[in-house]
């Protein structure tokens, strides 16, 4: 862009000059109109021919002014023009390639070097490709599944920590197969995510199963969640206030992808602290999209879900599934970055208290 502009500037330089040139060049060429003589009377038809002379020479030479000033307007105006179609142009792909892309140059090198196993097979799901990932390696990764090597556990199975070909660290939960709603979690995150790349939504690496489970294998989040840090043992001490400004900025952008730019739009349903994973320089991605479903308010056939304390009134009290449901929840997120309090606190046996709740008192 920087060369683009020098070059035009050095382009409107040289007209002007030579715009410039050719005034300058005609007006000398122009033969000095003949002075009266000082025994001309005043009424002397060769003085009144001189002046005629004299205005239509100044004429001249101001009409090519004119012209020359209006075509260097005019070229000054195409070089802005066409440097602003440029940078929209330009702004426009990088855009395309990373707002709705990859997360960046390192990620993309990262997945590069993943994608070239010989041991994967790409599969095509009914939202993209996906790679499908031999159960050996996974089983050689975890070391068996160790019980060393759980990063945590959810609701149906453990997230193990792994280590792949190429010496690439990688995140598997393993689910449990014989369980109804785990293979509908598995099928919808899979078929989800293997359409989604964005900065700020988690990453896709494969899946695999075998005759008693089913893996999803993700990109590893070394600093894990947001929830281990602000309700963990340093109840939030390792997350400044910038940072915490940073993690609310990254979830916004996150949902603003799924709800505006995904075509339909996909709505999580179980967004929280928990499902916000936080890399190495603690940028945050969402994550967790098993009970995320597509064109929500439109889409039926889906039951009550969700976390405790997250859930918006309109979706627990009428079945009103809507983006804002997740918009709600984003709120509970900011009241914990805000408080550093849980979404539902204990205060004493049989008695809870939501933070919502919280801060109305």
């Amino acid at each position: 862009m920087r060369q683009f502009v020098i070059t035009a500037l050095v382009l409107l330089q040289a007209y002007v000059l030579h715009q410039s040139t050719c005034v300058v060049s005609l007006t000398t060429q122009e033969s000095p109109s003949p002075q009266p003589s000082a025994f001309t009377p005043d009424f002397s038809p060769g003085l009144q021919q001189g002046e005629k002379e004299l205005h239509k020479q100044d004429s001249n030479n101001m009409r090519l002014l004119v012209i020359s000033l209006a075509a260097t307007f005019s070229l000054v105006g195409i070089i802005l023009v066409c440097s602003l179609l440029y940078w929209f142009c330009h702004r426009r792909r990088n855009l395309k390639s990373s707002g709705c892309g990859c997360s960046g140059i390192t990620f993309s090198r990262f997945l590069n070097r993943f994608s070239r196993s010989k041991t994967l097979d790409k599969r095509t799901t009914k939202q993209g490709i996906v790679s499908l990932i031999d159960y050996n390696i996974l089983e050689k990764g975890t070391s068996g599944f160790k019980e060393s090597n759980i990063l945590g556990q959810g609701g149906f199975g453990c997230v193990y920590l792994a280590t792949l070909e190429n010496n690439i660290s990688a995140a598997v939960k393993k689910l449990d197969c014989a369980n109804e709603e785990a293979a509908k979690e598995f099928k919808s995150e899979v078929e989800i995510l293997s359409k989604l790349q964005h900065p700020n939504i988690i990453s896709l690496l494969g899946y695999s199963t075998n005759d008693t489970a089913r893996f999803i294998v993700y990109e590893l989040m070394p600093n894990v969640s947001l929830e281990s840090h602000l309700h963990g043992s340093s109840r939030g001490s390792a997350i400044t206030w910038p940072m915490r400004m940073k993690i609310a900025l990254d979830v916004t952008r996150g949902l603003e992808y799924l709800h505006e730019h995904c075509h339909p739009a996909i709505i999580h349903r179980d967004l929280k602290s928990s499902n916000i994973l936080l890399d190495s320089n603690f940028n945050a991605k969402i994550s967790d999209f098993g009970l995320a479903v597509v064109d929500g308010p439109k889409n039926k056939n889906h039951k009550l879900s969700g976390t405790v304390g997250y859930v918006a009134p309109e979706y627990l009290l009428n079945g009103q599934l809507t983006e804002k449901s997740d918009v709600y929840a984003f709120g509970v997120v900011l009241l914990e970055l805000l408080l550093g309090k849980k979404p539902v606190e204990k205060l004493a046996p049989g008695e809870c208290q939501s933070i919502i709740t919280w801060v109305h008192i």
